[in-house]
């Protein structure tokens, strides 16, 4: 999004709801600054000083089109932000509102989600000082890696990879690990999401690329680790599907 519209001048600015419309001339001729992502939700920062707020929820899904095309879709569009060139198009999303410097550091969202593993400022040692504070240390790992007050952005998938490549059962507490193991997750907990998102999930050798992102365990139950040839298993964890291996995970 940032690479079809950051930097340009808006030459169109629509909301779908009525609360918002009185933004657009606002907005029109202003430029989009940056774009940063705190779990689901998506701050998009204005020359003017002032940031789009926009939650996906569960159907809410953002594009990118070329000014004046329409996408063929079914669903309901709700923002649109055009340049000259390109569009970005927000649909089916409800939670959407323009926020000022005050409201924005006022959001409740936005005070109780944590830092985005997507965020390339954010470093293992800061991940690990959020593991070891007096917050989290002693919460299990099965339930805090799905915490988006933990780190936003990471999910049930993400949670099965990160504790294999660490080596981890997901009973374990970061209070408990030594420190080998609490450097292993912490760069895993930045690795694993960063590599799955540049890679979308493409699971292939590429000789400009590398070993992309492919699944060691997630939906491999009853298959062989590769680390260890032990048999991966599945049970539920949290109210959601848990994979590990017990040959390596300890």
């Amino acid at each position: 999004m940032e690479k079809a519209i950051k930097g340009k001048t808006l030459t169109d600015v629509w909301f779908a709801f009525p609360q918002l419309k009185t933004y657009e001339p606002a907005l029109l001729g202003e430029r989009v600054e940056a774009i940063e992502t705190r779990g689901k939700a998506m701050l998009t920062h204005f020359s003017n000083g002032l940031t789009l707020y926009s939650h996906n929820q569960l159907y809410g899904v953002w594009r990118v089109a070329k000014s004046g095309v329409d996408p063929a879709t079914n669903r309901i569009l709700r923002v649109r932000l055009a340049a000259e060139d390109k569009a970005i198009l927000l649909y089916s999303a409800s939670e959407i509102e323009l926020l000022n410097a005050d409201t924005l550091m006022a959001h409740p969202f936005l005070q109780r989600v944590g830092p985005d593993v997507l965020d390339m400022t954010l470093t293992s040692e800061q991940v690990k000082a959020r593991l070891l504070s007096s917050r989290f240390r002693r919460r299990q790992f099965s339930a805090l890696l799905l915490d988006q007050a933990f780190l936003a952005g990471l999910g049930n998938y993400l949670r099965v990879e990160i504790l294999w490549l660490a080596g981890l059962a997901p009973q374990h507490k970061a209070q408990d690990l030594t420190e080998e193991q609490l450097a292993l997750l912490a760069d895993a907990l930045l690795a694993i999401p960063r590599l799955s998102y540049l890679t979308r999930g493409v699971s292939k050798e590429n000789k400009h690329h590398g070993a992309l992102f492919s699944f060691k365990v997630f939906h491999r139950a009853g298959q062989p680790c590769e680390r260890c040839g032990g048999i991966i298993e599945k049970t539920v964890l949290s109210s959601r599907p848990f994979y590990w291996c017990p040959g390596c995970q300890h």
